[in-house]
């Protein structure tokens, strides 16, 4: 088990892990997400625990429902307990994104696990996420 710096929320029961160092709008992103259906796991930090094949986020008990939000303070949410990651999102700035990505991947206490690269301060990437979350679940078709 480890705990790693991001924020974990689940869309329709499928865990994302937004990655990114303090200000990069993890929390930003999630609030946004959170506002249309998702459900926080863990704000800030994420305990990860390796289970068989699959890598499962969790809030660390001293912040279950915690959600900071810039200029307004902590708040509680409803949050679930848990989620099954299955999709990792790093966080940067627009000048590192590439207009067409290869499929990346990285690899949480082993387990290799989808990777996408957002702007999370762009309007659509709540969009985005989504769209790259039913891609990477097979669930939509991007043409190469």
């Amino acid at each position: 088990m480890s705990q790693l710096h991001a924020t974990a929320i689940a869309i329709d029961e499928q865990g994302i892990l937004l990655r990114g160092p303090s200000g990069a709008g993890k929390s930003d992103l999630a609030l946004r997400l959170i506002e249309q259906g998702a459900q926080l796991i863990s704000d800030d930090r994420v305990e990860i625990l390796k289970k068989g094949t699959d890598v499962i986020a969790f809030a660390p008990d001293t912040i279950k429902g915690l959600f900071e939000v810039r200029n307004l303070g902590i708040i509680k949410l409803q949050h679930l307990d848990a989620t099954v990651i299955k999709l990792v999102v790093d966080l940067t700035s627009p000048e590192e994104l590439e207009r067409m990505p290869e499929d990346e991947t990285c690899v949480i206490e082993g387990i290799e696990l989808p990777l996408l690269r957002l702007d999370p301060f762009e309007a659509s990437a709540p969009a985005k996420l989504s769209l790259g979350l039913a891609v990477k679940l097979g669930h939509i078709e991007r043409v190469e």
